[in-house]
């Protein structure tokens, strides 16, 4: 009786994920306050903007930059 062979798997690749950028946002009120918020799960500048005004409405002025480490 042949027992049974069990394929070799090629190893598997190492799954590496590029951390995503982050991202910072000054952001002006219509009052006239200021504030600063940290974005960590955009995708792109123009992703942290739409997530910085879905969370905020409406505001007088955001700037937003690349976040370096």
């Amino acid at each position: 009786m042949q027992g049974q062979r069990k394929r070799a798997e090629a190893p598997k690749a190492a799954l590496y994920r590029a951390p995503r950028p982050e991202y910072t946002a000054a952001v002006r009120y219509l009052d006239g306050k200021r504030d600063i918020f940290r974005i960590r799960n955009a995708d792109d500048i123009a992703d942290a903007r739409a997530m910085v005004i879905s969370e905020l409405g409406d505001v007088q002025s955001i700037m937003i930059a690349l976040r370096h480490h």
